[in-house]
């Protein structure tokens, strides 16, 4: 392989839970929920969906919102949109919260790498490989990547708000191997949705597929990629 592309969410960063989530704004906000109010509308963000690389939601969006879901990565007035939509569903002490909530998931203290991904970029562009980020997202992810130390391993970012097209789109992958120099058929797409990031496969890529997980319970997840380049 003369390339690597790598999905951002879910395969080389995992995003804080909703209850760190939501605590780490209201503590900057200064406002006080009990515990259990808390709990509660942190249990609530969830289920519908409120935070962006969190879970999905588990019901039908808002029928304002419905329209923006499936395009939300397509520009980054749709991706706030579409979440602060969903976020709206939940009370909160201030409605303003729910554009605090937004901008914190933007921020480099509401990502971890997983525990193997320094290693395994670090291999790959030892090895000569040229690594490419490929993300359906509606901000710059650029300051995530340096906050962490990874952003030296990056050779090219290809985001889909920057775009205005989105995974599977054979587009944002063929962008990022001509950004990377690299034929689409020497060139593995790495990531955590089957659908997203298998479009690659239309575009003659290898595709490897990572487990969405906390970073605790994936301490290895993208160890093998190293053995499919080798």
């Amino acid at each position: 392989m003369a390339a690597v592309l790598f999905d951002f969410s879910g395969t080389l960063f995992r995003i804080e839970s909703t209850e760190s989530w939501l605590r780490a704004v209201l503590a900057d906000a200064e406002v006080s929920l009990s515990e259990k109010e808390l709990v509660r509308a942190a249990k609530e963000l969830e289920t519908v969906g409120a935070l962006p690389g969190g879970a999905f939601p588990s019901g039908p969006v808002p029928d304002d919102v419905a329209p923006l879901w499936g395009v939300r990565d397509q520009s980054a007035e749709l991706h706030r949109a579409a979440y602060t939509g969903v976020s709206r569903q939940v009370a909160l002490p201030d409605p303003g919260l729910h554009d605090k909530l937004y901008d914190r998931h933007t921020t480099p203290a509401a990502w971890r790498p997983y525990p193997d991904a320094a290693e395994v970029l670090g291999a790959l562009r030892e090895r000569g490989v040229a690594v490419g980020v490929v993300s359906n997202i509606g901000w710059d992810l650029r300051p995530v990547f340096r906050e962490h130390g990874l952003d030296p391993y990056i050779g090219a970012y290809v985001l889909s708000y920057e775009h205005g097209v989105q995974k599977p789109d054979t587009r944002l992958f063929a962008t990022a191997c001509e950004a990377l120099g690299a034929d689409p058929r020497d060139t593995l797409m790495v990531g955590d949705d089957r659908r997203a990031d298998g479009g690659a496969a239309a575009l003659g890529c290898g595709v490897h597929f990572v487990d969405h997980l906390p970073v605790a319970e994936r301490p290895d997840g993208l160890r093998p990629v190293l053995g499919l380049v080798g």
